[in-house]
């Protein structure tokens, strides 16, 4: 729907209402079909009156109606500002940002956006005693400063409170009131927490069993031992809770992410730390207890060694779990290391460069050997930096051994790196920075944008440039010159390539559009894009694996795609942060780099293509 466009809808065409809804049905409709009509509409009422069916009606007809859109509905019961933003970035595909950083991206979002917010007189989480219980405080810190943007309107449920009130809401020249009056009575009290503690069921050692208990208990028992005892006590029931990783596997994310907010709180452990970690995913509809345990048990990994090996095995029944983390220091590429077993090759920001066991995380020296202690969180300082120029800020790196390597520096310059007195490597690698270089003096398309590596049967580098080209040139053998073909219409992203075990060499690449492009070396590249999506390509690995070759695809919204290159089949890991690269191994290790170090997570390739 364009901002001042009207169309004039057939009501009888949206799913049918009861005869009292059909006159609030049809204010409502037209309303969010008036695109320049006012941009803030109400929907008021008492408990059990139909305001969220009303929204939900709404919601539903406009499935096939490209010329009415819903951008986002936000149901708000439970939600605090932060909880609010995460979802909503979510729905608008900027992924789970703060209040802040969202409220930034909608003001830069060309869209004219269309917003339902059914329950907003629920919203607020947490301590009574603290603005995130109430839902004044989100109407003020987000709400109130999206509706100031001109190009967003909103339908908000607020029952029969005064939030966003016509004279409160300065942004709002007008407002729209849908009101539907009386409904059913009052709401019930809300149930005290014994009451719903006793409704869940029991394991056979008399543990509460969380994975069977009421979804209403889930959502409001929190709640409800904040009620009993207050937040504070050391030993009451919030604390129990808190202590239960049953709980913190299926509880309501939210409601524990308000109350974690909340310093005064005590906890176990480090679960502060390890729930921030994870709570903005968290908090998406992860109904999977799988899936949960595995995010959870991702964030504990490094931090609390309890709760750690209490979440392993239910982690380990998700088709990934972590293994590993080291998160000592930021990491912006990541590559395997041809001809060191298990070897991972890793630079941070600033520029130094450390080795890896690839299955443990424990730090190598130069020659592959054990470098310092494989427990978790130990320290990388024996992890020997390779010896290069102090200036380069490698972002990408293409080793040809251990010794050896073609960086990418952020002057987007190419630059051989040789540790060792090897003329004839160091002969061939300043060939290849050579070639792009004078091609870069050439023209401005030629300038290399992005650097990857791959092949086991000998080790590749693969250029990317401006011009969309992509180029492979092989590490183990001196070349004089690149196998090079125009893939993408714009700048390439991000580059990597696998040799299968029928001799094909596959070679992906990523452009500036969001297309991720597949191209055989002996042959043209496919014509169409194998995957595309309206955001920047951050990270590229491949690797020839038992189940098919495999191509891990990392994208700015903060997921993670991992695509089945002989079938087609895409299966998505939802990641903690965003990451800046990515290296993966034939046995199925993934291992993530990012500004909080690296991670490495394990792939069940036996179900990994299972729906």
């Amino acid at each position: 729907m364009t901002v001042g466009m009207t169309v004039t809808p057939d009501i009888a065409a949206w799913p049918p209402l009861d005869e009292d809804k059909r006159a609030p049905g049809r204010q409502l409709l037209d309303w969010a079909a008036d695109g320049a009509g006012s941009r803030l509409c109400l929907v008021r009422g008492a408990e059990g009156s139909g305001k969220s069916a009303l929204l939900a009606w709404l919601l539903a007809g406009t499935v096939g109606r490209p010329w009415l859109v819903v951008h986002a509905t936000v149901p708000s019961e439970g939600l605090t500002t932060e909880t609010f933003a995460w979802e909503l970035g979510r729905q608008l595909g900027y992924g789970p940002l703060s209040p802040g950083r969202m409220l930034d991206q909608v003001a830069a979002d060309e869209r004219p956006l269309l917003l339902l917010v059914p329950d907003l007189h629920r919203a607020g989480a947490g301590p009574a005693d603290l603005p995130s219980a109430a839902p004044e405080t989100l109407v003020a810190e987000l709400l109130e400063p999206l509706l100031a943007l001109p190009h967003l309107r909103a339908a908000v449920e607020v029952g029969t409170s005064g939030l966003l009130a016509a004279e409160g809401v300065e942004a709002v020249e007008v407002v729209e009131v849908v009101d539907l009056g009386a409904g059913d009575g009052a709401g019930a009290e809300p149930a005290p927490y014994a009451e719903l503690v006793a409704a869940v069921p029991r394991t056979a050692d008399g543990r509460p069993d969380w994975a069977q208990a009421p979804d209403t208990v889930l959502r409001r028992v929190l709640d409800a031992a904040l009620r009993t005892d207050g937040p504070y006590d050391q030993g009451g029931a919030v604390l129990g809770l808190l202590a239960d990783p049953g709980f913190l596997v299926h509880g309501s994310a939210t409601a524990l992410t308000a109350v974690l907010a909340d310093e005064r709180v005590p906890v176990p452990g480090r679960l502060r730390e390890v729930w921030r970690r994870a709570a903005p995913e968290l908090t998406a509809y992860h109904t999977d207890s799988a899936e949960r345990a595995a995010l959870l048990h991702a964030a504990a990994v490094d931090t609390d060694p309890d709760l750690t090996e209490y979440l392993r095995p239910l982690a380990g029944q998700h088709w990934w779990s972590a293994v590993w983390a080291r998160r000592a220091l930021p990491v912006n590429a990541l590559a395997l290391v041809p001809g060191v077993a298990r070897g991972l090759l890793a630079a941070d920001p600033t520029g130094r460069l450390r080795t890896y066991d690839v299955e443990s995380g424990t730090a190598l020296d130069a020659s592959g050997a054990t470098a310092s202690p494989s427990s978790v969180g130990a320290s990388d300082a024996a992890a020997a930096p390779a010896v290069h120029p102090a200036s380069v800020r490698p972002r990408s790196l293409a080793p040809r051994d251990a010794r050896s390597a073609l960086l990418l520096d952020r002057s987007d310059a190419l630059l051989p790196l040789v540790t060792e007195d090897d003329p004839t490597t160091a002969f061939a690698l300043e060939r290849i920075a050579e070639y792009h270089g004078s091609a870069a003096l050439a023209g401005e398309e030629s300038l290399v944008t992005a650097l990857g590596s791959g092949g086991t049967r000998s080790p590749y580098a693969v250029v990317g440039d401006r011009g969309g080209t992509v180029h492979v040139w092989s590490l183990g053998e001196y070349q004089d010159v690149p196998r090079s073909h125009r893939v993408h219409e714009q700048p390439v992203t991000a580059v990597t390539c696998v040799d299968t075990t029928d001799g094909l060499t596959l070679t992906f690449s990523a452009g500036a559009d969001g297309s991720v492009r597949l191209w055989e070396v002996s042959a043209e590249p496919m014509p169409v894009p194998v995957q595309e999506r309206p955001y920047r390509t951050t990270g590229l690995a491949a690797a020839d694996t038992p189940a098919g070759p495999v191509l891990a695809v990392a994208w700015s919204d903060g997921e993670v795609h991992l695509w089945h290159v002989f079938t087609g089949r895409v299966r998505v890991l939802p990641w903690l942060r965003d990451c800046d690269s990515l290296a993966l191994t034939p046995e199925g290790v993934l291992v993530v780099g990012d500004t909080a170090g690296l991670s490495a997570v394990r792939l069940r390739l036996d179900v990994l293509w299972e729906q």
